[in-house]
């Protein structure tokens, strides 16, 4: 598959760009989705806008969006328990942390040491290694 180089966009794509994500979800929810999740990872469009900070510059979308504004990244327990207390945000998304912890509200609850995750073991092709493989808190057991 061949992808267009990234390029700055002019001033006046934006509203056209806007205007696609707002497209997208009203046909998510028309086709009767639940939500609709604005991926803002590293280097995507949104990440380029909020680049200089993260927990405080979800401020802007959460005053922007009235539904359940859900936040995932790279949170700790503590930063992600600050992001909902300050109102920030209504949930916290802890995706490679839950990936690496499959007890991971448990090791919360207890204060518990964390497993570390393992990148190179992301998007593999391997049905085993990386999704199923981490240690529960108890008895050393594994999903796999």
């Amino acid at each position: 598959m061949t992808f267009s180089p990234p390029r700055r966009l002019a001033t006046d794509e934006i509203p056209g760009i806007v205007d696609d994500f707002r497209t997208a979800a009203r046909n998510a929810i028309d086709a009767g989705f639940d939500g609709v999740e604005i991926h803002g990872a590293n280097g995507y469009l949104i990440d380029q806008f909020l680049k200089d900070q993260t927990l405080q510059s979800l401020v802007p979308m959460r005053k922007a969006f009235k539904g359940t504004f859900i936040s995932a990244g790279g949170f700790s327990k503590e930063e992600g328990n600050r992001a909902v207390d300050e109102d920030h945000s209504d949930l916290v998304a802890f995706g490679r942390l839950f990936l690496a912890n499959p007890d991971l509200p448990r090791r919360f609850e207890l204060g518990a040491a964390l497993n570390k995750y393992d990148r190179t073991t992301f998007y593999t092709l391997d049905p085993v290694v990386g999704y199923t493989d981490y240690p529960f808190l108890e008895e050393g057991k594994s999903l796999g």
